[in-house]
C-alpha cells in the first residue's frame, strides 16, 4: 500500500488514490491487484464498490462492512453521486465545454450515456506537431470506458489510450520523452454519507500531469 494514499476514512468508507497501472481485482494477466493489497493491509478486508480502469489513476471508495457495500454500491448504480474526472486530450473540442451523448454497448445492448466536458487550458509541448487540451469531465451515466470512448468519437482521443487513442500521437510522444501513462484521472467524488451529510474528496494530479497544467486558463463560453 506504499504507492496508495489514503484520503479519507469514517466508520463506513475508506477512500484512496491508485495510482495508474494497479488494476483494481485479479484476473489473467494480473500480478497484484488493489484487492490483494487491501486483504494484506487490513482485517476485515474493505469491500470494493465501484472499478477504475488499470491504467487511471484517481480516486476508489470502498466500504468498511457489508452494511455499508450495499448503501454505497446503491448510490452509484442509482447515480446520485458526481464523479470529475481530467484528462489531456489531443487537440480542443469544440465547442469549448458542452455533452457528448453517445450510445454504448453494455453486455451487447446499447445504453444512453452522457459525458459533460470543459476545456480547462490547452497547450504545445515537447516540440510535437500536436497540440493538447486538458480538460474536466464529469459523467452523467458510468458505462466501461465511457469518456475514452467518448472523447474519441469527437476527435479529441485521450494521450497515452492505447485502445481508443491516436496511436501515432501515443508513440511520438512517448519518443520525445513524455510519460508512458493513460492521461485520465478520477479526480473529485462526491457523494452522500450513509447517516446524512456529503463526502466530497479531489485526489492530486499525478506528476506527469504538470506539463499540462494551465498557467494562463482560457475563457470558455458555456
Amino acid at each position: 500500500m506504499k504507492n496508495v494514499d489514503v484520503l479519507f476514512e469514517d466508520d463506513d468508507c475508506l477512500i484512496l488514490n491508485k495510482p495508474a497501472g494497479l488494476a483494481v481485482q485479479g484476473g489473467e494477466g494480473v500480478g497484484v491487484s488493489l484487492d490483494d493489497l487491501l486483504s494484506a493491509e487490513f482485517s476485515p478486508r474493505p469491500l470494493l464498490v465501484h472499478r477504475l480502469d488499470k491504467d487511471t489513476s484517481g480516486i476508489i471508495l470502498t466500504a468498511k462492512h457489508r452494511d455499508a457495500a450495499s448503501y454505497f454500491s446503491g448510490i452509484f448504480e442509482g447515480r446520485d453521486i458526481q464523479k470529475i474526472y481530467n484528462a489531456v486530450c489531443e487537440g480542443a473540442p469544440v465547442p469549448a465545454s458542452g455533452s457528448i451523448s453517445l450510445d454504448i454497448s453494455v453486455k451487447g445492448s446499447m445504453k444512453k450515456s452522457e459525458t459533460r466536458y470543459k476545456t480547462l487550458s490547452t497547450s504545445e509541448v515537447l516540440q510535437l506537431p500536436y497540440s493538447f487540451s486538458l480538460l474536466e469531465l464529469e459523467l452523467g451515466t458510468g458505462r466501461m470506458h465511457q469518456i475514452r470512448k467518448h472523447v474519441s468519437s469527437i476527435g479529441n482521443p485521450v494521450l497515452g489510450d492505447d485502445k481508443y487513442g491516436n496511436f501515432a500521437l501515443n508513440k511520438a510522444f512517448k519518443k520525445a520523452g513524455g510519460a508512458k501513462k493513460l492521461f485520465l484521472h478520477a479526480k473529485t467524488l462526491k457523494i452522500p454519507r450513509r447517516n446524512g451529510g456529503i463526502i466530497e474528496i479531489s485526489a492530486p494530479l499525478p506528476s506527469y500531469f504538470e506539463i499540462f497544467l494551465p498557467r494562463t486558463p482560457i475563457l470558455t463560453k458555456n
